[in-house]
């Protein structure tokens, strides 16, 4: 494809660009063209003169050129008279005339198509046909067997089409796809439908950016407004568990005090009671006072140690059965255990109420 020569849309010069894509190189260029129709003029105007310059018709020709204009374009008659340059000729393939030879298409070399004023060549390259259509981004294929509904599509849609007769100049296209045959997996745009794409592509960016802004610049999707969603949920969690922590530390805290004084205290049961971290204290401090008073009134010698070990059925601190001393360290566990009991059952029954 790249040694094809493909001349791209510019203004109105469509007429030039079909010329160049049919020759394949750039033989013609708007001066030169320009020229021709200007010599066209000429030669129609002396023949208008001749039925006198006074007359209506000579005056009508006297407006603005019918072979060219300002913006580009050029007549059939130009693009016919640069052709006879290279001994190349028209001819109408719609016409009653060419249809009665019955002339396959893909027998013929290439042609020329005209709709409102846009000009644009098919042609053959080496066993190959092309729309070398200057409005596309590149060559286009056409296979032998789309070439005659091609054509014929063409014509429904009010195109006039010229077959180009005569012996073209080679080119190195040509030459090459003499020997390969080439595969297009994707059909060329044409350029207006890419600019159009460019600009859909920036109204859908402005867009989103409008969209963005009027978020304040959070530019957060629903999706993404799920996700805050739980992570805020997940969050709060946390901090009801780390809020649930902490209380329960400081009911263990609550729960040590006075045992720095080498005595244990009461832990009366609890099942299906709720008390506070302050009602236990109070508790504690009663029973504290009630082993000191019994303590002055039992002789000394009876006791092994200040405090007795306590029983786990009861949920009480009473004397060991087997009369072994328990250690301030195991009893300060003990108290801090049954602390931790008594906080889990606080918690549950919260919970149910």
């Amino acid at each position: 494809m790249e040694s094809i020569f493909h001349e791209k849309q510019e203004g109105s010069l469509c007429a030039q660009h079909c010329l160049n894509n049919l020759l394949q190189g750039e033989y013609f260029s708007p001066v030169e063209l320009s020229s021709i129709a200007r010599q066209l003029d000429e030669e129609e105007r002396m023949r208008m003169a001749e039925g006198g310059v006074t007359s209506e018709d000579y005056r009508t020709f006297l407006q603005p050129s019918g072979n060219m204009d300002d913006s580009g374009f050029f007549s059939i008659q130009v693009i016919s008279n640069a052709l006879k340059v290279w001994g190349l000729e028209l001819i109408l393939f719609n016409s009653p005339e060419y249809q009665r030879l019955r002339i396959d298409p893909i027998n013929e070399k290439s042609f020329i198509c005209n709709y409102k004023e846009h000009w644009f060549t098919v042609r053959k390259l080496g066993k190959q046909w092309f729309n070398l259509n200057s409005l596309l981004t590149g060559p286009e294929l056409i296979s032998d067997t789309y070439l005659a509904l091609f054509l014929a599509q063409l014509q429904q849609e009010g195109y006039s089409i010229f077959v180009v007769k005569g012996d073209l100049p080679d080119c190195e296209a040509d030459q090459l796809l003499q020997m390969i045959r080439v595969q297009q997996m994707h059909r060329p745009k044409l350029i207006g439908e890419e600019l159009a794409q460019l600009k859909e592509q920036r109204i859908q960016k402005t867009d989103l950016q409008r969209v963005l802004e009027a978020n304040d610049g959070s530019g957060m999707l629903d999706e993404d407004e799920e996700d805050l969603q739980r992570a805020l949920a997940l969050s709060r969690q946390d901090i009801d568990m780390e809020d649930e922590e902490a209380d329960l530390r400081r009911a263990i805290q609550l729960s040590m005090q006075g045992s720095s004084r080498n005595v244990c205290q009461e832990i009366p049961q609890t099942s299906g009671t709720h008390l506070t971290s302050e009602e236990l204290r109070k508790r504690r401090e009663a029973y504290f006072e009630k082993q000191q008073q019994q303590q002055q009134q039992d002789p000394p010698a009876q006791l092994s140690h200040p405090c007795e070990k306590p029983t786990t059925s009861s949920g009480a601190l009473g004397s060991d059965p087997a009369g072994d001393a328990m250690s301030e360290e195991d009893m300060l566990q003990a108290a801090v255990t049954m602390s931790l009991e008594i906080v889990r059952n606080n918690f549950k029954t919260e919970g149910k109420k």
